[in-house]
């Protein structure tokens, strides 16, 4: 196999150079974002998502070359190694291609094959192998021997066949070749059990269901498998052409022939002989390559659901911050009353309430007058309200609000709440707020979130809130491990205000973790604010080398040097100052200054420590200094009069906000409690690949009504407004009728779903790589 280096370099595209300057950063404990930002000349300017995949994949090869070693060292104890083995066992670049070579070798438990060779049969079945021309019994009688147990021929053929189905199954390139072409031909078949219909209505779309292997979307496999988890669905994965018909060898039995030479030339033995072929293929070869396709069409899912997630986690991090200002977050609720709780401009929590609105209590002008007084008496601009249940009635109730208080210029704004609950009982929300019931913290929650996304939810548990796509379906170290990655990313992007920030957000931060992130916080209460980042090196425990990872994505508004609020890390600061010296200039004067930097060439001010990347992103942040690369802050608006699913008609059009992105399309929020799906097939008039092409969580957007499915709360939307609808129907009412109109030709070759229920958009979209059986 290739050195690591070179193997990684080619699958990304890059220099070799590049991957061992990453690799040598990383193995000396740099981060990915200090990487990928402030160490652009050594390693040719990887950007963030390449280093994460030059991670993830550093780690597999490496392992991949501790498990051959380990391999190795136990063929060699067993005296078996040879120059061929040692080959093939050195060209191997995958675990599955490792594991096929070592199979004969692995200690395994005593099966038929070894007691059969115990009995002194491997002669006989090498005998049989090569010498078709005898009769199988006739070849066997010299070796029956009572007194182990072997007392006639048919005994004696039983263990030989078990030697040869053994020897055929361990054959690496054998078994390599027959995988590949299982893969290439193979489909799942899926199949509702026997009374499971009702009971597993939610999978109806997979009842009689077959798809090619390699075709499939990770959505389609993840939501198959968990219909089988569920005792709903059997799932099988076959061959095309595996089953012999008729007595003929399936191409598979052909393959295992040819490959031991034999063949039906009516010779004595090769009846005998197909036959142990067609065991070996049945009873050995073919269960274990069909676990081992399941097992990676399972992980090729999972890998793309953990993408998709990783994605659309990134984008909720990074989503607009309403900025400071003042905010009244509110949590809907029916019997336990709205939950209520004011931040100030800088999150903290000024004043808690609890109001009772709704049914049953209906205390509307009580909860009216006590809202206002309170956005009055703290100068609020924001009112966020959860997206949970009572979310529309206090939507309502955030109107009057607004209405009754002109001055204060209110705005209302629908916040999700996925995670709030999660935070409000964790050790950080008791930290945080300690005075405050857990109901009140969740209010809390709500109205941060709306002021820094950011600085929020890296508070929770980024499996909690709930963008993901069977999140619960994937391993959860992957998972975790992506994510993890992720908020580093998010965070790091944006930078932190090292005397405001939280110990959750601070922990994110290169090169810190939890326990610095305690202490500086500590430090901070305990010496007041940081004046410059140099005064940072008096936390304990933050190093030299911590220091240099950290430093540049720390920043300190209104300090003595107006560089420590910037992104131009403290050991490019010579830099900055030769740029005022050929400006002659005071660098409160040049931050900001376009024009003045303009008539300046970057390239002027490299030397041999600092290249032209680094100098052009230093420039950058001169211009725009501590920028956020975080979008404007927008909100939607939803229409008066559709507060729920039975208010929806085919044909409306509505704005509503992107709450999660999937392979198979994006789920909107229009406010009626329940998200609509636009499917990728009816995102644009052009072929989307991707979703997550088209749209971003968080992102408000347009959308066309096409179908309400009210039993089964599915709502089909669509970006392209001007598609067809048919506004007859087939619109589900609660009593679970439907009326189906006439399809107009125009409206099925839309490929928008117009006409039918979500299940049928999606069987429209799988259309081409799938078919019912």
């Amino acid at each position: 196999m290739k050195p690591v280096n070179a193997l990684i370099a080619e699958e990304l595209g890059v220099a070799e150079a590049q991957v061992a300057a990453a690799v040598a950063l990383l193995d000396g404990g740099a981060t990915v974002p200090f990487i990928a930002r402030y160490r652009k000349e050594t390693t040719g300017a990887l950007d963030d998502m390449q280093l994460r995949r030059l991670e993830v994949r550093l780690t597999y090869l490496r392992d991949l070359n501790d498990r051959r070693r380990a391999i190795v060292a136990s063929i060699e104890s067993q005296g078996h190694m040879t120059p061929a083995l040692t080959a093939a066992l050195d060209a191997a670049d995958t675990k599955a291609r490792l594991e096929d070579l070592y199979l004969p070798f692995r200690p395994k438990r005593r099966s038929k094959a070894q007691t059969a060779r115990e009995a002194g049969l491997a002669p006989l079945a090498e005998a049989l192998l090569k010498q078709p021309e005898r009769r199988p019994e006739a070849t066997a009688a010299p070796y029956l021997s009572p007194e182990r147990g072997i007392t006639d021929s048919e005994a004696a053929l039983e263990g030989a066949r078990a030697i040869l189905i053994e020897m055929f199954a361990e054959d690496a390139d054998l078994v390599g070749r027959l995988r590949a072409d299982f893969w290439r031909g193979g489909q799942l078949v899926s199949q509702v059990r026997k009374g499971k219909a009702q009971e597993g209505a939610k999978f109806t779309d997979y009842f009689d269901w077959s798809e090619r292997l390699e075709r499939m979307p990770s959505h389609r496999v993840l939501a198959i498998f968990r219909g089988e988890r569920e005792g709903v669905l059997d799932v099988r994965l076959e061959a095309e052409h595996a089953q012999a018909q008729s007595g003929t060898p399936s191409p598979f039995e052909t393959a295992i022939a040819h490959r031991f030479g034999i063949a039906a030339r009516a010779r004595p033995g090769d009846a005998w002989l197909l036959d142990t072929v067609r065991a070996a293929w049945r009873t050995k070869i073919r269960p274990g390559i069909a676990q081992d396709s399941r097992t990676r069409l399972f992980e090729r899912a999972e890998d793309e659901a953990v993408t998709v997630f990783a994605g659309n986690l990134k984008d909720l991090l990074l989503a607009a911050p309403a900025g400071g200002r003042a905010t009244m977050g509110l949590d809907p609720g029916y019997r336990n009353g709205v939950k209520v709780a004011v931040a100030d401009r800088t999150g903290r929590i000024v004043a808690v309430e609890t109001t009772y609105p709704h049914e049953p209590q209906r205390r509307w002008r009580e909860a009216v007058s006590i809202l206002g007084r309170l956005c009055q008496l703290h100068g609020v601009e924001l009112l966020a309200i959860g997206n949970g249940t009572a979310s529309r009635e206090t939507e309502r109730l955030a109107a009057e609000i607004v209405a009754e208080n002109p001055s204060l210029n209110l705005a209302k704004v629908v916040v999700s709440e996925a995670g709030a609950s999660v935070y409000s009982a964790s050790e950080i929300a008791a930290g945080e707020l300690p005075d405050l019931d857990v109901s009140h913290r969740g209010a809390a929650s709500i109205a941060r979130r709306l002021q820094d996304p950011l600085a929020e939810l890296v508070k929770i548990d980024p499996k909690s809130i709930g963008v993901g796509q069977y999140q619960h379906d994937v391993s959860e170290a992957k998972l975790s491990r992506s994510l993890a990655g992720v908020v580093e990313d998010a965070v790091n992007a944006v930078g932190v205000d090292v005397n405001t920030a939280s110990p959750a957000l601070l922990a994110q931060v290169s090169g810190l973790g939890s326990a610095l992130a305690g202490r500086i916080v500590t430090h901070r209460d305990s010496h007041g604010p940081f004046r410059t980042r140099a005064a940072l090196k008096a936390v304990p425990g933050l190093g030299p080398k911590t220091f240099e990872l950290a430093a540049g994505f720390l920043r300190i508004q209104g300090g003595d040097d107006p560089l420590d609020a910037s992104g131009v890390h403290p050991e490019a600061y010579p830099v900055v100052n030769r740029i005022l010296k050929a400006t002659k200039s005071d660098i409160r004067v040049l931050l900001g200054n376009a024009p003045a930097l303009g008539q300046l060439s970057p390239a002027a001010f490299v030397d041999a420590r600092f290249g032209l990347p680094t100098v052009r992103d230093i420039f950058s942040e001169l211009e725009k200094p501590g920028r956020d690369p975080r979008p404007a802050f927008r909100t939607a608006r939803f229409q008066d009069g559709v507060e729920s699913i039975g208010d929806l008609r085919p044909g409306m059009q509505l704005e509503g906000v992107v709450t999660n992105v999937a392979a198979f399309g994006a789920f909107v929020d229009i406010g009626v409690h329940q998200d609509g799906l636009v499917h990728v097939s009816a995102m644009a008039r052009r072929r989307v690949a991707s979703p997550a092409e088209v749209v971003r969580i968080g992102e408000v957007i347009r959308v066309l009504v096409l179908n309400v499915d009210v039993p089964r709360k599915r709502i089909a939307l669509s970006m392209r407004l001007d598609d067809p609808v048919d506004t007859a129907g087939p619109t589900r009412q609660a009593g679970g009728t439907v009326r189906e109109p006439q399809r107009s030709r125009s409206t099925e070759s839309s490929g928008a779903a117009a006409t039918g229920p979500l299940a049928e958009a999606l069987k429209r979209a799988a259309a081409a790589p799938s078919r019912r059986r």
